[in-house]
């Protein structure tokens, strides 16, 4: 399919039309590139394209008959692009001015890129006079806990993070991919729903011999855990669940072994003790449904909580 756009940003709406409006103005305004935008509603309550497309006749709505979750939307998204460069882009976050081209930039710099990543600051509140940082990057994930760190998270916006380099994974809510790496890696896979997708894709592409780069000239803000919730059991549910399945996935038998040791004498017991002093009935059903559903014969994607 060819077009003369050279970027083609995605980005899914599950019941956040506003905010979802809010990120199409800020691409409208901010990038200076050919580009087209594609908005993949996840089955939301309320259709949001008739006002969408009456705001912004150019955007393609496609409205899902049923919630694939982030990659599944990102991935009905991706059937919808024409552009050179995908810029995968949460709805619940926004544009700077001269991030789109710094990005693109990037990619000259590094050949072999196969996601940059700008940096990833919280959205400011009223009156703030300084920048949160959420994403700078990311450490590699422990082979034995299954967790890794992202770096600058929750530091102040000191321009300390100056240079781009190469990082372990991307940041789902902001990464622009160069369409002949998706060719040649395939798109995100569908198995996780929500969370640890970005994960899997990153390790998928550094396989294939591309690095991931965090660009820190470039930044998007973003209002993080707008539409699942910071203290939502459906987000208890999917980190538990995909942590142990991008370990199973992505790790050698014998690391993995090591790591279902560490989850069941050290972890478990002492998520469950945790739940139960601090009365989180419902956070304690919710791991305890992901550990199960591992043991299950079949297994689907969507949690039932």
């Amino acid at each position: 399919m060819k077009s003369d756009k050279l970027v083609s940003f995605i980005t899914v709406n599950y019941n956040q039309m506003e905010l979802t409006l809010e990120l199409i103005e800020s691409i409208y305004k901010y990038a200076t590139v050919s580009f087209e935008i594609v908005v993949v509603d996840n089955k939301s309550r309320f259709n949001p394209k008739e006002t969408i497309n009456r705001l912004y006749p150019d955007v393609k709505v496609i409205v899902s008959g049923v919630n694939r979750g982030f990659a599944g939307g990102n991935n009905i998204g991706l059937e919808a692009c024409t552009g050179a460069y995908l810029f995968f882009i949460n709805n619940d976050a926004v544009l700077t001015k001269g991030s789109l081209s710094t990005l693109l930039g990037t990619f000259k710099q590094y050949p072999k890129a196969g996601i940059v990543c700008p940096l990833i600051c919280y959205y400011p509140e009223d009156n703030a006079t300084t920048d949160i940082i959420q994403y700078a990057g990311a450490t590699n994930v422990h082979p034995f806990t299954g967790r890794n760190k992202i770096l600058g998270e929750r530091e102040i916006d000191q321009r300390q993070y100056r240079q781009s380099k190469p990082t372990f994974y991307a940041h789902g809510a902001a990464m622009i991919v160069p369409r002949t790496v998706i060719d040649e890696v395939g798109p995100m896979s569908e198995d996780y729903f929500l969370y640890y997708e970005e994960l899997d894709w990153s390790e998928r592409i550094r396989k294939a011999g591309y690095s991931i780069i965090m660009e820190p000239q470039a930044k998007v803000y973003h209002k993080e855990s707008v539409s699942v919730g910071k203290l939502n059991p459906m987000k208890t549910y999917y980190l538990t669940r995909n942590r142990i399945l991008f370990m199973a996935t992505n790790r050698r038998k014998v690391e993995f072994i090591l790591f279902a040791l560490f989850l069941f004498l050290f972890t478990i017991p002492k998520s469950v003790v945790k739940y139960i002093i601090n009365g989180q009935k419902a956070h304690l059903r919710a791991f305890c449904k992901a550990i199960v559903w591992h043991f299950r014969a079949e297994r689907s994607p969507v949690a039932n909580l």
